[in-house]
């Protein structure tokens, strides 16, 4: 992994969005490569997913990269993970801003040590206020997420409880009048009502990266729309995903094929990248 720099809030390479808000850094450790001039974009959101918080986060966030943003976002667990790897496998930058020093001993949680390394490895970069050796604390996390704020120009929350870092790090992009997003999910499910809840607040509803592209007024870039199935099962399995990610029993269920014939279609398919596995054996089409 590279080696640490530290800029200071004077320095010319100090991130320009991060400079105006109430309360910046007076110093900045980095790994990797960032420039004051990138336009960023923040993605956060719960590490008790869903498969539906999965797919949205992962194809807002690779969609979002297409487009020259940088996005941002806090190496957790759930859904920060998914869109740093999201973002990593469109071969665009990534930034993670951490609550801890960025040497590796300290990088929290040490189960995203590996994508660390990959985020710098493949042009992107860590950032994080505090120094080597610095572990994490409840303290630490809510103050980095004024980071994420500050560095973006807005924030898009997918999923989060009411009371959740997401919702911090929205409450800080409120405070600092960024653009605040949010996706909305089920009223049953108690990872959405913190995206409800913005929402009513003001956020913007997001159903696409289309919602954050008009809202910055920033261009929007065609993507494939059809989908391309070359035998009947696979058009008919494309098309029963066409409405949202489903496991495989769902599968059979719904398009009444046999348990071998959709199992050898969803291998095809994910080799021709028409389909992701979120895990779990839940299939989502892939919106590339």
């Amino acid at each position: 992994m590279e080696q640490i720099k530290k800029i200071s809030v004077e320095d010319k390479l100090y991130p320009a969005f991060l400079k105006k808000i109430s309360n910046p850094p007076k110093i900045l450790y980095l790994r990797g490569n960032f420039s004051e001039k990138d336009l960023c974009f923040g993605i956060v959101g719960t590490r008790r997913f869903s498969s539906y918080g999965k797919q949205i986060a992962l194809e807002i966030a690779g969609d979002l990269a297409e487009t020259g943003l940088t996005i941002v976002s806090g190496l957790a667990p759930g859904i920060d993970t998914f869109v740093h790897e999201a973002v990593l496998e469109r071969k665009k930058r990534t930034v993670a801003v951490l609550g801890t020093g960025l040497d590796e001993k300290s990088i929290y949680p040490r189960s995203n040590v590996k994508l660390a390394k990959e985020i710098t490895e493949k042009g992107g970069s860590l950032i994080s206020e505090y120094p080597a050796g610095t572990r994490a604390t409840r303290f630490s996390f809510p103050q980095r997420n004024r980071i994420i704020a500050g560095l973006s120009l807005g924030i898009l929350v997918v999923e989060g409880k009411m009371k959740s870092g997401s919702l911090i790090t929205a409450n800080w992009a409120f405070a600092q009048r960024k653009k605040v997003f949010a996706v909305p999910g089920s009223i049953y499910s108690s990872t959405s009502k913190g995206c409800h809840y913005l929402i009513k607040k003001g956020a913007k509803l997001t159903e696409s990266a289309d919602d954050v592209l008009k809202e910055l007024n920033l261009p929007i870039k065609k993507r494939k729309d059809d989908l391309i199935g070359e035998t009947k099962e696979e058009i008919l399995i494309l098309k029963t995903l066409s409405e949202g990610a489903l496991s495989i029993d769902e599968i059979i269920e719904k398009t009444k094929l046999s348990v071998q014939t959709v199992n050898q279609t969803l291998i095809a398919l994910e080799i021709k990248n028409e389909l992701k596995n979120l895990g779990g054996n839940i299939y989502a089409i892939n919106n590339r």
